[in-house]
């Protein structure tokens, strides 16, 4: 998944939702990206997009490009 600038999600990037929520990418199930507390086993039958573990919201999967989700660091 790409956000909306381009960029491609990756496992550990901070991003914010809008202006106010902001979290990190913890599966990139696209490309087969999955953090430690994460695992394909758990995840890989959502079958694309991301997950993200927001601050207030907790997990959220976005299955596909959001407008209001954007990059804010890349990951390590």
């Amino acid at each position: 998944m790409k956000y909306v600038s381009g960029e491609t999600a990756r496992v550990g990037d901070s991003v914010r939702l809008g202006t106010r929520e902001s979290g990190v990418v913890v599966c990139s199930i696209d490309a087969g990206e999955y953090s430690d507390e994460y695992s394909s086993n758990d995840w890989r039958y959502l079958e694309q997009g991301i997950l993200v573990e927001l601050e207030c919201a907790g997990l959220v999967h976005f299955p596909e490009e959001d407008p209001e989700l954007r990059l804010f660091e890349r990951g390590l």
